[in-house]
């Protein structure tokens, strides 16, 4: 009898056990999850072609003198060789922008570093995307466009230097407080466009005097084992998302460490009354996020402001650390907008605002256009949460859009603002195992990752 029981009890174990790899394995929409999130080597650069040492083909180690033309140079020498790895020795290379073609490959080794100019003139004007629209802007120090195979690897550090960029933004804003955020020139530090298979992995990024990172219209991108880096103070770094999805799938974000003074990871993919027609707008769609660590950001994960779709995203398997929200979703009434099937799973830390889902007013315009049709957002699932916050939820009651077919399950909350209430409109909240406590005082007992080289230098 006593083997009887044991052998049942292991066929159980075996059966939950199965069950929570199934679980991790499918979209939230039941569809697998192709193997290839799974798949994560290290890029090897010596597989990837004829290495290029910058100061062995006729970059200075000298970080005194702009030498964007110089490295540069060496990418194309490496593209018309057919193709190879640009490496960054130890020390300090000043650039602005520099452009990469199909077989080259940027590696930076221990005490690199890749530092942009902080004077805008250094930098061109070429058509280029951002806030969800295809305009005339400034490149990024580091731009990729139509490539395959792509990479950017090693241990040294892309740094924006984006102090003076900074100070200028705020100035600008304290004389007119309606200046939008490109008003303020300023570069990004990594900008992907139009590519497949792309692997960002184990540098540090910091210091962006605008988006730290922007992925556009591209397929099967990976970043592995990032830090991005930019601070709230002494200067705050206005608009400096860590990674910015814009019209991708297939995308894979794990083993990183973000804290910037924004969003850490923003969805976006066209704003505007007609943005879902514009062809050079899309939707995000198949993008995993796990095993990473969030220090300081407004939040973790943003559907919006420039966002059409999304479909199918997971957040799971981290920890939060001085978050302002963990999930954002944005509902902007001039644009048209559905997010659907995301899941935020297994997720322990503190946030000031757990859930956040309210319209998104900023820099509206329907462009003499009707309003588009309700916004929605459904099937999402919020599970496995240990988390302690100042307000639990703020979700907004609104004529504008929908909230419908929510899961809650297996909470763990002690929140100073419980607000259970703002829950109330959404349609067909299912609810299990929910423990929200409300307490008179929070502690923060987490582990925090040394925030001490975020300062702009």
């Amino acid at each position: 009898m006593k083997f009887q029981n044991n052998f049942i009890l292991a066929l159980f174990a075996l059966f939950i056990f199965s069950s929570s790899v199934k679980s991790q394995n499918v979209w939230p929409d039941g569809t697998k999850i192709d193997k290839w999130f799974q798949e994560n080597k290290p890029t090897d650069i010596n597989k990837l072609g004829k290495k290029y040492i910058l100061t062995a083909n006729g970059v200075k180690n000298d970080s005194t003198i702009l030498q964007t033309k110089e490295l540069q140079a060496v990418i194309d020498l490496a593209s018309k060789n057919g193709g190879g790895v640009v490496v960054v020795p130890k020390g300090t290379f000043l650039i602005s922008s520099v452009f990469f073609k199909q077989g080259t490959h940027l590696h930076l080794e221990s005490g690199a570093k890749l530092k942009g100019s902080d004077d805008i003139n250094d930098f061109p004007v070429v058509t280029t995307r951002m806030e969800g629209q295809t305009v005339k802007y400034f490149p990024a120090l580091i731009n990729a466009d139509g490539l395959d195979g792509f990479t950017i690897s090693g241990k040294g550090t892309l740094d924006g230097n984006g102090l003076r960029f900074w100070k200028s933004f705020w100035k600008r804003r304290e004389w007119n407080p309606k200046c939008t955020n490109m008003d303020e020139m300023r570069p990004r530090i990594i900008y992907v466009s139009n590519s497949k298979n792309v692997q960002v992995e184990g540098i540090t990024i910091k210091n962006s005097p605008f988006w730290s990172t922007h992925y556009y219209k591209s397929d099967f991108v990976k970043l592995l084992n990032l830090t991005i880096l930019a601070p709230k103070e002494p200067v705050k770094a206005p608009s400096t998302d860590a990674v910015d999805i814009d019209a991708c799938t297939n995308f894979l974000i794990k083993n990183c460490y973000m804290s910037v003074n924004d969003d850490a990871i923003a969805l976006k993919g066209g704003k505007g009354p007609k943005s879902d027609k514009d062809p050079n707008n899309g939707e995000n769609r198949n993008i995993l996020i796990e095993d990473n660590s969030f220090g300081f950001c407004h939040s973790v994960l943003t559907c919006g402001s420039e966002s059409i779709h999304n479909y199918n995203v997971i957040l799971r398997n981290s920890k939060v650390n001085d978050a302002s929200r963990l999930l954002h979703l944005k509902m902007r009434p001039d644009t048209p907008q559905h997010y659907e099937y995301l899941t935020v799973e297994n997720i322990t830390g503190n946030v000031k605002t757990f859930l956040y889902v309210k319209g998104w007013n900023q820099f509206f315009d329907l462009k003499g256009e009707e309003r588009p049709k309700k916004g929605l957002a459904n099937n999402i699932t919020i599970k496995n949460i240990d988390i302690s916050c100042e307000t639990a939820f703020s979700v907004e009651k609104s004529d504008l859009f929908d909230l419908k077919d929510f899961t809650f399950e297996n909470f763990k909350i002690k929140a100073l603002k419980p607000e259970m209430q703002n829950l109330n409109h959404i349609q067909n909240l299912k609810q299990k195992n929910i423990n929200v406590t409300q307490v008179a005082s929070l502690t923060q007992s987490y582990d925090k990752k040394d925030d001490s080289d975020i300062s702009a230098k």
